[in-house]
């Protein structure tokens, strides 16, 4: 497997594999891989002759520090991982922060059409700036023919699709089912941070957000809401951050239930100080 941690001898590399007229998907990830990056990785596989997969811990993205310092990094676990996978269909891109931004590790300023204040955007100052300034960064460097997201980071995956229509990149942006645990945890690579209480603790999150799409059927958004923000008032580990009930689309709270339009669900938790999010769709 080759593994390539500067981007001079990278982006040689792949000019040998585009004058061989190979397609290439790209899995970016921030290590501490998962079932749930293997499986982005296998859908990349079906689909194209070759996948880079980066592991780079992205320091714009991060609104708070200590999380930053906290995040797994396991590169050769990874490699491991990725091995299992494919030996010679795969290539692993790990560069320094240094190799990404220079002297310079600031964000870009974009606006993804108001995607960016809604949700996370509320929450995380600054945090889809960061993550414009890495996907713009590393497709440049790439220049993958398709990518693949995780829908568990779904507000995530509509601002990469719109960055990548306003800036015209030619890339197929592809977003990926929830992997979750048996146990209906959505997986990410925080989970591994987890105290065992607030392990066996969360997958309470999904069991809510499963029951939050039955009710949907029968009563308003706003009813949801309200009867999600009672189950955490009583839960004794896990504490609500927010519970929304947006179109699928525009990422909009909604006021007013319409058959015409798509929704989902989004939370996000914390259990203890991992901060958890999942997400599901409710029609």
């Amino acid at each position: 497997m080759k593994i390539f941690k500067n981007k001079a001898d990278f982006r040689t590399y792949l000019d040998a594999v585009k004058s061989d007229k190979k397609s290439l998907g790209f899995v970016p990830t921030m290590g501490a891989l998962h079932q749930g990056h293997a499986s982005l990785i296998e859908k990349g596989l079906e689909q194209n002759d070759m996948v880079v997969v980066s592991v780079f811990v992205n320091p714009t993205q991060f609104d708070n520090r200590e999380d930053l310092i906290k995040y797994p990094r396991t590169l050769e676990d990874d490699v491991q991982l990725l091995k299992k996978i494919s030996k010679d269909q795969i290539v692993v891109f790990a560069p320094t922060v240094a190799d990404i931004y220079g002297d310079n590790v600031i964000s870009e300023s974009f606006s993804y059409d108001g995607l960016e204040h809604e949700m996370e955007g509320k929450f995380r100052d600054g945090h889809f700036d960061g993550v414009g300034t890495i996907i713009k960064r590393l497709f440049n460097i790439v220049k993958p023919d398709r990518a693949y997201f995780g829908e568990k980071d779904f507000q995530q995956l509509m601002i990469i699709k719109k960055l990548v229509e306003k800036l015209d990149l030619p890339v197929q942006v592809i977003g990926c089912k929830i992997h979750r645990d048996e146990d209906g945890l959505a997986m990410s690579s925080r989970n591994t941070r987890l105290k065992p209480e607030y392990r066996l603790a969360a997958p309470f999150i999904y069991k809510t957000l499963v029951t939050a799409k039955e009710k949907f059927g029968t009563i308003s958004a706003n009813k949801v809401t309200e009867w999600v923000e009672q189950q955490f008032e009583k839960h004794d580990l896990l504490e609500l951050e927010y519970f929304i009930i947006a179109n699928s689309e525009t990422l909009k709270t909604v006021k007013r239930k319409s058959k015409y339009n798509s929704y989902r669900a989004f939370i996000a938790v914390y259990a203890d100080d991992i901060r958890l999010i999942d997400n599901i769709a409710l029609n």
